[in-house]
């Protein structure tokens, strides 16, 4: 705890994805002590602050954390309030909310009909352009955005997307626009429950470009792709494995040890299902194949 407590003093503020500390006695021999301390700064901020001390490290967090390589943005809105999120993997954090200040429809002090509806639209363009720049701000440059799902009442979401409030790059990202009540964290659920159908859409489409370019590497340039379990766990010993590809449908315990060897060659992994003609292919072919970084 001292070395910790010493290690936690270098920081003059914490850092912006947060900080994980381990520490922890490594001899071998009985009696005496090796201290040593690792410190990690994770890439995605990390949403959870736990101490223990325990005979293991409680490194699930962070394994989590390297699982999600992909992210989706969220945006539900009416004329009143917004609420912009984020997907991650299954979770869903709410990011920001906003209102307009828009009056409701009761007019005040003898306002004419036409000068108040004059007023509410300006208004509410206004609210417009206040979520687009705040959209902006969080997505613009993430590298790991996917896509975009955008929900709200019927012509309020309509009125956003087809008044181009959104700078070309991101609207480009937008792959599903849905009916929602609520713009709220609530809706954000919503949101993400219909949109189901979208992201599994999305997902197959990932997988088949992925075995798209297995198969092709396979044909053109076979020296750079493998299959079958001995033909790539040779390649995993040499290090020269760029991405493991995976059926669902391999035993688990193979599966265990082909990942486990990956990790530590810094191979990255990628499990397809059988849901596709290239994933029923795929695994006709040992449903274990990888794409390398150099011939062997």
């Amino acid at each position: 705890l001292d070395k910790v407590a010493r290690q936690l003093k270098n920081y003059k503020k914490t850092p912006e994805n947060g900080v994980a500390l381990f520490c922890g006695n490594i001899s071998k021999t009985e009696g005496q002590s090796d201290l040593r301390l690792w410190e990690i700064i994770p890439p995605m901020p990390l949403k959870t602050r736990i101490y223990r001390c325990d005979k293991e490290f409680v490194l699930q967090p962070l394994r989590e954390m390297m699982k999600v390589d992909e992210v989706f943005g969220l945006l539900v809105m009416d004329r009143k309030e917004s609420a912009i999120g984020l997907l991650e993997g299954k979770r869903i954090e709410l990011l920001q909310k906003m209102t307009s200040g828009i009056p409701s429809k009761v007019r005040a002090g003898g306002q004419s009909s036409q000068r108040f509806h004059r007023i509410t639209e300006g208004l509410t363009k206004e609210f417009y352009k206040r979520i687009a720049e705040e959209m902006k701000k969080i997505f613009f440059e993430m590298p790991k955005l996917k896509g975009i799902l955008i929900g709200g009442p019927i012509p309020t979401k309509d009125e956003f997307i087809e008044g181009d409030y959104l700078p070309t790059k991101l609207r480009e990202k937008v792959i599903g626009i849905l009916d929602i009540g609520d713009a709220n964290e609530s809706g954000l659920k919503d949101l993400v429950s219909k949109a189901r159908d979208i992201l599994a859409s999305q997902e197959i489409t990932k997988e088949k470009k992925l075995l798209e370019k297995f198969f092709e590497t396979l044909g053109e340039k076979p020296g750079l792709a493998v299959y079958g379990e001995k033909n790539v766990k040779k390649a995993l010993e040499y290090g020269a494995v760029d991405i493991l590809i995976l059926s669902k449908n391999v035993p688990k315990k193979t599966a265990e040890e082909l990942k486990e060897m990956a990790k530590n060659k810094s191979s990255k992994v990628e499990t397809v299902s059988v849901e596709t003609t290239e994933g029923e292919q795929f695994y006709n072919l040992s449903g274990i194949g990888a794409l390398l970084r150099f011939r062997i």
